[in-house]
């Protein structure tokens, strides 16, 4: 294993540690000498904004995990490290008509950073959240464990759905090594349909892709049979577009998600400044905000709103200055203690990703 500079992430001055195995990432983790032993997991950082800043003593980078362990199409399934790259992934499973429906990744983004910051993608409404399509995990805890779980197992001895647990943990239950995911066929043929509302979209297409709204219009987008498409078309009265012209994500040093009920996600739009760039997922109830100038009075106003109606505001990516004084979680939810212990049981005495997590776990 190499210290390798070209893995060290922006504006960090630590030592970093490329295993190139598993196994050595386990040895790596358990022999941190005390006192030196804060690990810093680190993937493509295309998500490194998200959660408390964290103060470590070592980065972990899984830039060299990068193998596609098996890959059986007939069983619409593929196993591959953490380090894999979703572009790489998506490239190579297009080759025989198959998608993991990873969301499109900024240039080095990660199989493994994907789960971790649980990025359901834009195609949720019709595919469920990323957590469902994760089928079997390998985690490497601080401590130099190894746990696979899921699939045919299920559950570990400890009764935990540790696939599930670790989607969206930020890695502070452990290093997410090695996963099996479900794969889909791709559609046949797919359309982009320009809309006027998504509420009447929503009530009228069938199992759509998606219903995305920006400041720019709506669209609601379809897949399926060429047959399929053409009925869905006439039924939302417009005519489609060949192909997925998806909006690209709003850009900004600041960017936020925030997750309401679907029913109330037009009372968080109605509330945006009408200068903030934005993308709606309908039906799912999930808007993703950004901007350069956003001022912390337009944010507790916005979380107010949000948690008010069931929901949140969480950031997503912001200078280090305003998340210090602006919390990246929001009020905790009521099982935080729950989410403390058992993250507390797969890294004893904290030593991943100290603190990242609600409530400081």
């Amino acid at each position: 294993m190499d210290i390798e500079e070209a893995s060290r992430p922006e504006g960090v001055d630590l030592p970093v540690y490329c295993p190139d195995t598993l196994e050595e990432a386990a040895r790596t983790m358990a022999d941190l000498p005390e006192g030196e032993d804060r690990i810093r997991i680190s993937g493509g950082g295309t998500h490194a904004g998200m959660g408390y800043p964290v103060d470590s003593d070592v980065v972990l980078s899984t830039s060299r995990l990068n193998q596609v362990v098996a890959w059986e199409p007939e069983d619409l399934t593929v196993v591959v490290e953490a380090g894999v790259l979703v572009k790489e992934l998506e490239e190579m499973l297009s080759s025989k008509g198959q998608t993991a429906l990873l969301d499109e990744q900024p240039e080095g983004g990660t199989v493994g950073g994907a789960i971790a910051c649980a990025a359901s993608g834009w195609r949720r409404l019709r595919y469920g959240p990323i957590r469902d399509r994760v089928l079997e995990m390998t985690l490497v805890s601080s401590d130099g464990r190894m746990v696979t779980a899921g699939g045919r197992v299920v559950k570990n001895v400890s009764g935990y759905d540790i696939p599930r647990l670790a989607t969206g943990s930020l890695g502070a239950m452990g290093l997410i090594g090695r996963v099996c995911l479900k794969l889909w066929p791709m559609s046949k043929a797919y359309a982009t349909v320009p809309v006027s509302s998504a509420e009447e979209a929503l009530e009228t297409a069938y199992r759509p892709l998606a219903v995305l709204e920006t400041e720019a219009g709506t669209r609601v987008y379809l897949g399926g049979t060429s047959e399929e498409i053409e009925g869905q078309s006439a039924a939302l009265g417009a005519e489609p577009t060949a192909g997925l012209s998806r909006p690209e994500p709003p850009r900004g040093s600041v960017r936020f998600s925030v997750r309401v009920p679907p029913s109330s996600l037009r009372k968080i739009i109605n509330r945006l400044d009408q200068d903030r760039a934005y993308l709606a997922q309908f039906g799912v109830g999930e808007v993703t905000v950004a901007g350069e100038d956003v001022e912390i009075d337009e944010l507790t106003s916005l979380r107010e709103a949000a948690e008010s109606m069931g929901g949140s505001l969480v950031m997503l990516n912001a200078p280090e200055t305003l998340t210090r004084i602006f919390d990246p979680w929001g009020t905790p939810p009521s099982s935080i203690e729950l989410q403390r212990r058992i993250v507390n049981l797969f890294d004893p005495g904290r030593r991943i990703n100290p603190g990242i997590l609600p409530g400081g776990i």
